[in-house]
Parts: C-alpha cells; sequence; structure tokens
C-alpha cells in the first residue's frame, strides 16, 4: 500500500514538473494588453511581462503613472491612457491596440483596473455609490472585453479577469463584492462561448494585499464619508461604536505586493 502511495506521489511531482517547464515561444511576438498599470497588480505584471519579453500594451489611467512605468521598463513597452467607464476612451484605445498588433492579433487581454470604494454597510450608501463601483469593476471589464475579443479571437490569445477572494464571499456591502461575483460570472459565461474558437478565458482571486485598492486609509476613509452622509435615523440605529469598529486598521491586514507572482505564459 506504502509503495503504492509513494509511486503516487512521485508521480504527481513527476507531472507538476514537467508543466512548470512548458515555455511559450516566441514571445517577443506577442502582444498583451493590461488595465489598471498605474499600480499594484497591474503595473506588477506589466513590469514582469516586459522582463520575459512579451509586447505589453499597458493602460494607465493618468500619464503620470505611464509614465513612472516607462521608465522602469523597456522600450517594448507601449502606454495608453483609458479610462475603463468611458465608452469613447474604450474605442480609441481599441483603435491604438490594432495599429500595432494588425494581424498578429491580441495574445493576452488582463482586465486588472479596479476601484474599492465607496465601501460601507449597504444602508450607508446610495445607488450612486454602488453605480461607481459597477462601472469600473464590471461593467468596464465586459465593455474593454468585448471592445477587443476580435483581436483576441485573432489570436487564439486569452483572457484573464482580475476577480477577488470576495468574488466567493460577500465580507462586507457596497459594490466590491457584487462586482467581483458580476466578474465571475461574465468570466465563467465567456469562457464556456470563447472554447470554440481556442480563445482561454481565466480568473485570478486575490486575497489582501498590500495595494492601493486594499489601503486601509482609503477605505476607513470610505466608512466615514459613508456616516457623515448617512441619516439620523441609520446613525441611530447603527451607533459611532460600529463605526469605529468598522474602521479598525487591524481588520484590514494584508500582505506586501512583492509576494505575489504571475505566471502568465
Amino acid at each position: 500500500m506504502w509503495l503504492y502511495l509513494a509511486i503516487l506521489v512521485g508521480l504527481y511531482y513527476l507531472l507538476r514538473w514537467y508543466r512548470e517547464r512548458q515555455v511559450v515561444s516566441h514571445l517577443r511576438d506577442k502582444y498583451v494588453f493590461i488595465t489598471g498599470c498605474d499600480s499594484g497588480f497591474g503595473n506588477l505584471l506589466a513590469r514582469q511581462l516586459d522582463l520575459r519579453g512579451l509586447r505589453v500594451l499597458a493602460a494607465c489611467l493618468t500619464e503620470k503613472g505611464a509614465e513612472q512605468l516607462r521608465v522602469k521598463t523597456s522600450d517594448r513597452l507601449e502606454t495608453v491612457i483609458l479610462d475603463v467607464t468611458s465608452t469613447e476612451s474604450i474605442a480609441a484605445a481599441t483603435q491604438w491596440v490594432k495599429e500595432r498588433t494588425g494581424d498578429r492579433g491580441l495574445w493576452g487581454l488582463v482586465n486588472n483596473a479596479g476601484i474599492s470604494v465607496p465601501t460601507a454597510p449597504n444602508e450607508w450608501l446610495t445607488k450612486p455609490d454602488f453605480v461607481k463601483m459597477l462601472n469600473v469593476n464590471l461593467l468596464g471589464v465586459i465593455e474593454v472585453t468585448l471592445s477587443l475579443l476580435p483581436l483576441v479571437r485573432r489570436a487564439k490569445g486569452r483572457v484573464v479577469n482580475v476577480s477577488s477572494i470576495m468574488g466567493r464571499v460577500a465580507l462586507f456591502g457596497g459594490g466590491y463584492c457584487i462586482s467581483k461575483y458580476g466578474v465571475e460570472a461574465f468570466s465563467d459565461s465567456l469562457r464556456r462561448e470563447l472554447s470554440h474558437f481556442g480563445v482561454k478565458v481565466a480568473i485570478i482571486e486575490p486575497g489582501y494585499f498590500k495595494t492601493f485598492v486594499t489601503s486601509s486609509a482609503v477605505i476607513s476613509r470610505s466608512f466615514q464619508d459613508a456616516w457623515d452622509k448617512a441619516s439620523p435615523e441609520v446613525k441611530e440605529a447603527y451607533g459611532e461604536r460600529l463605526l469605529a469598529r468598522r474602521k479598525d486598521p487591524g481588520l484590514l491586514d494584508v500582505a506586501p505586493l512583492s509576494y505575489v507572482s504571475f505566471s502568465f505564459c
């Protein structure tokens, strides 16, 4: 019995070793478009893929973020300004990508852009608070994907959507968890539809890492802003003790971003 178990374990590690050593060829001919590259995961992924030799097309929200990224990368990496809540901005970025990829198409699309505020108990928030979050985290992902799908399909590439562990369990109120559940559903349906074309769709579900999205100062300020705008009835029902507990930085301990390692190829 123990012999069979040892053989199975050995085969498992042999298979794992083999899979981890599979390398995609001709990386310098492959284009990857990444949203949200000003900071955080998008910035780190853009730099890692650039080091591997891929042709990175990095979308940033601000010119400052784009400039800082270009300083840290090779001349292969190119940047474009993109607001994922703007149809006009997405259309312009799509045309920009078409001009660079040509007949080769887009080998990879990474939807990473996202926000984490406004966040607070649901009753403290308003419909515009939810709309703001969904426009970036869900509708932005959908529109960027639909705009670039013809290029991804041409290259028989892949779509990678950055979801969250909050797309599996809603730990707090507001639009963040709702948006991530939506990203998971969109990705699952897209995966089924595009498999016929040889296009792969994957999601990444990060936990808490030290990025602007998980900044305790930003989230605490969001709680305070929502509390300040709440009605007297809501304030009386919830009480300031709940506000103080929700703003406790100790509840938002995160792992440093440097611990994250991407495997995209």
